[in-house]
């Protein structure tokens, strides 16, 4: 009965009609959450709690959608950042939002479009899950208009949040497509400060 769904996170829906030949599938909703092998992960939302069950990445797709994993997380992922990074953040175009569940916390930040859309890629995370992460330029982007007190006024500036606040990786930071990040300006928060990032970056 459960095999197809260990995969990805299962609605409670799913779980009423998976339970149909039950007198009370509440109750036995109930009896699995309490036995420890059904996970709550928000309000009608679970996984089963088995080797098979989704990577946190996953979860985070379908959590709260539409959204991305990116900033940290994605940074993280990426390998631009040494930190390992606990609790996963995505981009979302709904409103912020945080779940903590047992499985991390599972925060997201306000985008509008059509900046959103942009710099996004499907990760394969295992043979069986795949994921929307923010490419590395995009990531960087992001937790620039999303963190609170980040202006830069000088490429300085920036250089310095890149390489000492955030401790990047210079190498990985000279590989990013500067045309591309360019390009979305435009239609992005923080202009000035985005713009003082890709010359810090030239000039590395």
């Amino acid at each position: 009965m459960i095999l197809p769904f260990q995969s990805q996170p299962i609605s409670h829906q799913v779980l009423m009609s998976l339970l149909k030949d039950y007198k009370r599938p509440n109750d036995k909703i109930n009896e699995l959450v309490k036995d420890d092998k059904l996970i709550p992960l928000k309000r009608g939302v679970y996984i089963w709690n088995s080797a098979q069950q989704p990577e946190n990445f996953t979860i985070a797709n379908a959590l709260y959608g539409p959204s991305y994993i990116s900033v940290e997380s994605a940074l993280s992922f990426h390998s631009i950042i040494p930190e390992q990074v606990f609790g996963i953040t995505s981009m979302t175009t709904k409103q912020s939002k945080v779940f903590d569940n047992r499985i991390c916390r599972f925060e997201y930040k306000h985008l509008t479009t059509p900046y959103f859309s942009f710099g996004i890629k499907q990760e394969k995370l295992r043979e069986d899950q795949f994921a929307l992460v923010a490419c590395s330029e995009k990531a960087l982007f992001d937790k620039i208009i999303t963190t609170s007190g980040i202006l830069f006024r000088s490429e300085q500036a920036a250089s310095e949040f890149l390489l000492e606040n955030m401790r990047m990786d210079e190498e990985q930071l000279k590989s990013f497509d500067i045309e591309m990040m360019q390009s979305w300006i435009i239609d992005a928060p923080k202009k000035e400060s985005l713009s003082f990032t890709i010359k810090a970056i030239e000039k590395l």
